[in-house]
C-alpha cells in the first residue's frame, strides 16, 4: 500500500511540472531562449540545469551519490539548446527520472541515508531538498514566461479575481481533494 506521504510528495512535484508545462504553452517559442542580461538565465538554460540535476540526483537514487561523476554542471548554464523540441525532451526526461525514482520508493526507504556530494541526507530530507530546488527554478521559469508573453494566461488565480475565486470555492461543500489535484485535473482537460 502506498504511503500517503509519498503520494502527496509526488503530487507536489507533478504540480510544479505542470506549471512549467503550461508556461511553455503560454509563450512564443523564441522566448524560451531569451535572457534579460548576461548574468540571467533563459528558460532553456533553467530547463537544462533542472534536467542535469534531476538525472544526477535521481539515477540510482538509493545506491549512488546524487552528484554523479558524469554530470557536467557548469555546462548546464550554457545557452545551447537549439529548439523547443530539444528543450521539451530534456524537461520530460528529467521529470521521468524523478518520477521513476519516487514511484519505486517504499515507506521504509524514507529514513535511509543517501549522499549528495558526500553529505548524508535521509531520503526524506533529500526529497524536500529537491522539491524546494525545483520549485525555486520553476518559479523562475514562470516569472520569465510572464515577462515574455503579451497574453499571459494565469496559472493560478488571475489578478483581481481572488474575490470571485474564493466565493466560488466557499459556495461549494467541503471536500478532501488535495489542492494540487484540482490544478492537475484542469491540466488534463
Amino acid at each position: 500500500m502506498r504511503n500517503e506521504y509519498l503520494t502527496s510528495i509526488i503530487k507536489q512535484f507533478e504540480y510544479y511540472k505542470m506549471l512549467g508545462d503550461k508556461t511553455f504553452l503560454n509563450i512564443p517559442d523564441e522566448m524560451l531562449f531569451w535572457q534579460y542580461n548576461n548574468e540571467s538565465n533563459s528558460i532553456a538554460v533553467i530547463v537544462k540545469h533542472l534536467w542535469g540535476n534531476m538525472l544526477s540526483r535521481w539515477t540510482d537514487f538509493l545506491t549512488t551519490d546524487g552528484e554523479k561523476s558524469w554530470r557536467k554542471r557548469d555546462e548546464e548554464f550554457e545557452n545551447d539548446i537549439g529548439s523547443k523540441d530539444e528543450l521539451l525532451k530534456k524537461w520530460n526526461e528529467g521529470w521521468e527520472c524523478l518520477f521513476n525514482a519516487l514511484n519505486s520508493l517504499k515507506p521504509e526507504d524514507l529514513d535511509k541515508i543517501i549522499y549528495i556530494r558526500n553529505q548524508g541526507h535521509t531520503v526524506n530530507e533529500a526529497i524536500f531538498r529537491q522539491l524546494a530546488h525545483y520549485a525555486y527554478h520553476v518559479g523562475q521559469i514562470v516569472y520569465i514566461g510572464k515577462m515574455a508573453s503579451e497574453k499571459w494566461v494565469s496559472l493560478s488565480i488571475p489578478k483581481g479575481k481572488s474575490g470571485t475565486f474564493n466565493a466560488e470555492k466557499l459556495a461549494k461543500p467541503r471536500h478532501n481533494e488535495h489542492y494540487t489535484d484540482e490544478f492537475l485535473k484542469k491540466d488534463k482537460k
